[in-house]
């Protein structure tokens, strides 16, 4: 016979509960159980026949696949709920007819695009360490910049102090004005707070942080807290992105 259990945790993301990593902290919380059993991580799940509950709701499987962009301004965490009382993009996007969840993240200070979906196929694809999509941010910081410190920025600096440097990327002035500098980074990976560090490793201070752009879907004249569908082009060309990255 043939099995059709799944990791419980693609199961959940498949169903637009949250991403993989996020599902596992469901997990390990406690707060998710298989047929009235609190789960563990390595739990498996026939889509079918098992009923999973989080935080006590029945998780129902997704007919319609949904992408979005979302401007999330400053102030919101980019998580579905937060216990601490903050801020949280899923107050932006009450009105989207089914649950999504974010696609990777962007700080609380941080500003731009934000991609949601129901999809975890397609999150796991596009967050996966190997896949190096590339991301573009527009970056005020304050005072000037010298071309050390841009050469120091796009060769690879590290971050976390275990000697594991960033990957290359493009860094470049956009303006110069009194007392303050916007720079242009494009990065092929998705580190923790990764602009911000690697701007304070080279004496800058950071006075402001926007995403203007994910694999060349752009985000436009959106506006702040506004959402909207992907179309068929912008989809796609993630769709094709993240395979192909995949498959170097």
């Amino acid at each position: 016979m043939k099995d059709n259990r799944i990791r419980l945790q693609k199961f959940m993301s498949d169903n637009g509960i949250a991403s993989r990593r996020k599902s596992e902290e469901l997990i390990e919380s406690g707060k998710v159980k298989v047929n009235g059993r609190v789960a563990m991580i390595g739990d498996k799940v026939d889509p079918i026949r098992d009923k999973v509950t989080v935080r006590g709701k029945t998780v129902v499987a997704v007919k319609e696949k949904v992408y979005i962009m979302l401007h999330k301004p400053r102030g919101f965490v980019t998580t579905m709920s937060d216990e601490m009382g903050r801020k949280c993009v899923a107050e932006l996007v009450k009105d989207v007819p089914v649950k999504v969840f974010p696609v990777g993240r962007l700080d609380r200070n941080s500003e731009g695009l934000l991609l949601m979906t129901n999809d975890g196929d397609f999150s796991n694809k596009l967050t996966h360490p190997s896949s190096h999509v590339n991301k573009t941010y527009r970056v005020t910081v304050d005072g000037a910049v010298s071309d050390d410190q841009i050469d120091k920025l796009a060769s690879g600096i590290d971050i976390d102090g275990d000697g594991r440097l960033t990957l290359p990327c493009d860094v470049f002035v956009i303006e110069r004005k009194e007392g303050r500098t916007v720079l242009n980074f494009i990065i092929h990976e998705g580190r923790n707070r990764q602009i911000r560090k690697m701007c304070e490793k080279v004496g800058l201070d950071v006075l402001r942080l926007k995403r203007t752009e994910i694999a060349g879907v752009k985000l436009g004249m959106l506006g702040q807290g506004k959402w909207r569908d992907l179309n068929e082009k912008e989809l796609k060309r993630l769709t094709n992105v993240s395979q192909s990255k995949q498959n170097v």
